[in-house]
């Protein structure tokens, strides 16, 4: 009883009644499709894929996203199998805990808070600078550094943040309340506005594709796989894994559609289609860009923030009608991943307030938009506040480690669930078990020993901290805790 207690299935599925939640069902299998491609397209295509290709792996990025795909298309499965059996609201937290118990599941919700609140305020200080050069370059409208700059800085090899004279990252914090705003006003609105902009940018990266394939030098691609310098992860195979390791915060975002469950209007089919449907087109625009830029340009001149820029350039006048384009397509691309993240967050919060394990306020409904309002406004300021004094830096690879072990929890609590369980049903079934989970667990943990130590020291900080709330608060709270222990002791 208590640590290690799990959720009873069917009551979980029971729970995805609209009656119950109060929340409103009025997405389909289209609207989680693109709000996963909402989510995933974002900084990797137009920042991470030079920077690992300059670095790392040449080329043979390629290769790195394939890696990086595969290892999130086996996470994919085996959360397709968890969204259509328990359509409910929490993501791997709700997984966990109908599988591993309370402590498990309390963990992956606070580890998901690495993924969703901190990723929204990453994107939105790297959707700031994109912003801000635009006002610049093609309205001419300077704004003031000291509003447009982190407070905080880090350096190259710092381990404490230090000041930089700057006030507040502004942009980014009027980027995150604007967008919590959309988010309490309704979960169909923002599908809506986010279906626009997923078109959008979609259509703004199969123009650099096409346009830019005009332009291609196959020289460019020779040597495909560059010859390792004698330091892993500098070129040759084992820079395609170090590839694989830094674009792999391209691919965050398609769990995410698993948190609007309570939110889908035929779950079991429609949460399976959205997230491997996101995650194949994703992968499939993520090489051909990768192709396109490494062709047009070497791919030792893309180690610059703006990668596709360099290589826009490199094409001549004949592609420069394109720049402002994709300025367009950064702004928009990065807008929509952090509406995605904002949106995932409240909903994880909302399943562990139902549960007990964080205070009411998290799970009130509003009566009119149907929305979790007070945990998204909760949310949104938080990541406002973060993503107007630190820097792009300072998180990235805590979003990253965080992301891997939600994916290694998910992935195990398969195996668990279908030796404790193989009854039960199951809409969609992850395909060659126990193969694909396993890979999945190892494909996940590869990309995390890759990560720094400050990495893994500051992950278990966090770690400490919420378990401390746990023991103080939601171990004492739990509802099903609670439930277990007025029941009788000889109750089946």
């Amino acid at each position: 009883m208590g640590l290690w207690s799990t959720k009873n299935i069917q009551h979980l599925q029971s729970e995805a009644d609209e009656g119950q939640s109060g929340l409103r069902r009025s997405l389909n299998a289209m609207n989680l499709t693109l709000l996963g491609i909402g989510a995933i397209i974002g900084a990797g295509i137009f920042v991470l894929t030079g920077t690992a290709a300059a670095q790392h792996a040449g080329p043979a990025i390629v290769y790195s996203f394939i890696l990086a795909g595969m290892g999130c298309l086996f996470a994919g499965l085996c959360y397709a199998e968890f969204a259509a059996m328990i359509p409910i609201a929490g993501s791997a937290y709700t997984y966990g805990y109908a599988t591993l118990g309370e402590l498990i599941a309390w963990i992956i919700g606070w580890d998901l808070i690495l993924e969703y609140l901190f990723a929204a305020s990453t994107v939105a200080v790297g959707w700031s600078g994109y912003f801000v050069a635009f006002l610049r370059d093609y309205l001419g409208i300077n704004l003031p550094p000291g509003l447009t700059n982190a407070p905080l800085g880090l350096g190259a090899g710092d381990h404490v943040p230090h000041l930089t004279g700057a006030l507040v990252n502004l942009p980014a914090v009027v980027l995150c309340l604007v967008i919590t705003a959309l988010l309490v006003v309704g979960i169909k609105e923002s599908a809506r506005f986010n279906n626009i902009i997923v078109f959008v940018k979609m259509a703004i990266v199969l123009a650099v594709i096409i346009c830019g394939a005009a332009y291609v030098n196959a020289d460019n691609w020779t040597p495909f796989v560059p010859e390792n310098t004698g330091t892993f992860g500098v070129y040759g195979w084992s820079g395609v894994l170090a590839g694989a390791g830094v674009i792999f915060f391209a691919y965050i975002g398609f769990d995410a559609v698993s948190t609007a469950a309570q939110e889908c209007k035929n779950p079991q089919r429609d949460l399976p289609i959205g997230i491997i449907a996101s995650l194949a087109v994703c992968t499939v625009l993520y090489i051909a860009m990768a192709l396109v830029m490494t062709g047009i340009a070497n791919y030792k001149e893309l180690d610059v923030p703006e990668p596709v820029y360099v290589a826009i350039s490199k094409a001549g006048e004949g592609l420069h009608w394109l720049k402002p384009i994709v300025s367009l397509g950064a702004i928009a691309g990065l807008s929509s991943v952090v509406l995605v993240m904002l949106m995932g967050q409240p909903r994880i919060f909302f399943a562990m307030s139902r549960d007990g394990l964080l205070p009411p306020i998290f799970s009130r409904v509003h009566e009119k938009f149907r929305t979790p309002h007070l945990a998204t406004i909760i949310t949104g300021c938080v990541a406002a506040v973060i993503a107007g004094l630190f820097p792009i830096g300072l998180l990235g690879h805590l979003v990253s480690i965080g992301t891997l072990f939600a994916f290694v929890i998910v992935c195990a609590g398969i195996l668990v669930l279908r030796k404790r369980r193989p009854e039960l049903p199951r809409p969609f079934r992850t395909p060659w078990v126990p193969v694909v989970p396993l890979l999945g667990i190892v494909s996940c943990l590869g990309l995390m020993s890759g990560l720094g130590i400050d990495t893994w020291i500051r992950l278990a900080v966090w770690m400490a901290l919420g378990l401390a709330i746990y023991f103080g608060y939601g171990k004492r709270n739990s509802r099903l805790g609670r439930a277990e222990s007025s029941a009788p002791r000889n109750a089946a």
